[in-house]
């Protein structure tokens, strides 16, 4: 059996906190990132790549709202399927890159994903994922005339948009089929596109976003994938974060993990969703977790550093 992984890179992965996020600086990041992924792939493993995309499709509405005056602006769906599009690009070019480097005829494939969710699901009534730019007192209200829903935050309001959870990968057998061609692909990225399944329509897709995690977690399940690697901005995952008590986890259980994420350990606006994700995996038949830094990837891939997750 050939070994399989989900290598999921964190939203802010292409965009580092001292950078404007301009594309030159985007590129360079992902060719560093990719160096990492490529010598996992000399390790024999066949690898499905996700990513976020919060900076970039922040950077998307924002230029929506900039423009409206002048081009219609796109909804939700079509905005995280143009950042899928172009993140991908940027991707697919420099792995292929790094790959011809390392003498491996491989190709690299971006796949536009859509991730199914029930329509049901409570977060369309309680919407509270929140997407693109800041608004001012007095242009919230305008926000709101048009039908959006807002919260307030230290440094203004956003629009807040449901993020289901997700059920399944639509597209789960075509890259399966891909991997038994030897193909490298990119998928899911910014957790795909919400759709649901209508009756005498098909397929039909929704203002939400789905936590990237969380679709990792669903398309590792769907290539039964033996490893889920979660790369995100911290080294480790931590008890306590950022309290005098701050215990970092080196190699953890799955029975502890559960146990720590129901003692509300980790919040659900950042480690939350990886957690439940790990959790999901390893009960769905998922050998391992690795939860590290970004740039640190290839260490924590042979054990040097990061959380690692087992059964």
């Amino acid at each position: 059996m050939r070994k399989k992984a989900v290598i999921a890179l964190g939203g802010n992965a292409l965009i580092k906190e001292d950078q404007e996020g301009n594309i030159f600086e985007q590129f360079e990041n992902t060719r560093n990132i990719s160096k990492s992924i490529v010598k996992i792939i000399k390790e024999g493993w066949d690898v499905v790549i996700t990513h976020g995309n919060g900076p970039q499709v922040g950077a998307i509405l924002l230029q929506n709202d900039l423009a409206k005056d002048v081009t219609p602006p796109m909804p939700l769906g079509i905005c995280v399927a143009e950042s899928e599009g172009f993140i991908g690009y940027m991707i697919q070019q420099c792995i292929s890159n790094a790959l011809k480097k390392a003498n491996i005829d491989r190709s690299v494939v971006t796949l536009i994903t859509q991730v199914l969710v029930d329509e049901n699901d409570s977060s369309f009534t309680n919407p509270t994922k929140p997407i693109g730019p800041y608004y001012s007192d007095e242009e919230v209200e305008e926000i709101k005339n048009e039908g959006f829903q807002v919260k307030k935050e230290t440094d203004g309001w956003r629009i807040v948009v449901p993020s289901p959870d997700p059920k399944s990968i639509v597209e789960g057998e075509i890259i399966n089929k891909m991997l038994d061609d030897n193909i490298i692909v990119i998928a899911s990225g910014g957790g795909g596109m919400p759709v649901i399944e209508k009756e005498g329509w098909g397929l039909d897709g929704l203002e939400a976003v789905i936590d990237k995690d969380l679709a990792s977690e669903r398309l590792a399940e769907a290539i039964n994938a033996e490893l889920l690697l979660i790369l995100t901005n911290v080294e480790k995952v931590y008890l306590n974060y950022k309290t005098i008590n701050e215990k970092p986890l080196d190699d953890v259980s799955l029975e502890d993990l559960k146990k720590y994420y129901q003692e509300g350990h980790f919040p659900l606006g950042s480690m939350g969703p990886k957690i439940l994700a790990a959790i999901r995996f390893l009960e769905s038949g998922g050998k391992r977790v690795i939860i590290s830094d970004v740039e640190k990837g290839w260490k924590a891939f042979i054990g040097e550093t990061g959380t690692i997750i087992i059964k």
